[in-house]
């Protein structure tokens, strides 16, 4: 039955007296809001849950830690994962987004450091870079668990 059968045997039964204005109404409005999507309902992108979208927000940030485990994965995965899934979601574009910006910043941070390490100064920026290479994922992969988006401070915006 389509919706605009339903309609007619709304109208039919209201013109009958079986349904008030008041009821007729509210029956109407019923029947509209469920077969036509509104904004206050949008469907869900590309039939992806909430709860799959924040955990590849996860999967995104602690990705970088590959790197640990082989050499150059920690820039690659993280790439790969956000590429396979920006298009479902745009809070997947976004962590994505923020991940290569850390990235590029880290590893422009890391020439920077190297370099001063030759007048001592570098040496204690290193420390650092490594001390924040390894919270900034972890705050940014609880963050997206709970479905929120954290710049990582001292990122440059690349992407």
């Amino acid at each position: 039955m389509s919706i605009a059968d339903d309609l007619e045997k709304l109208e039919a039964l209201r013109t009958n007296g079986t349904l008030s204005e008041a009821e007729y109404l509210t029956a109407k409005k019923t029947l509209l809001s469920e077969n036509i999507p509104h904004a206050e309902h949008p469907p869900q992108a590309s039939g992806i849950q909430s709860v799959d979208v924040n955990t590849w927000c996860l999967l995104i940030h602690l990705s970088q830690f590959c790197g640990y485990l082989l050499p150059f994965a920690g820039l690659v995965v993280p790439i790969i994962l956000w590429q396979i899934r920006k298009n479902e979601a745009e809070i997947i574009d976004q962590h994505g987004k923020v991940v290569v910006n850390w990235i590029i910043t880290e590893i422009i941070y890391f020439v920077i450091s190297f370099i001063l390490v030759f007048l001592i100064i570098g040496i204690p920026l290193l420390l650092a870079l490594i001390v924040a290479s390894i919270a900034f994922p972890i705050i940014g992969a609880i963050k997206a668990n709970n479905g929120e988006v954290w710049r990582y401070p001292m990122s440059f915006k690349f992407v």
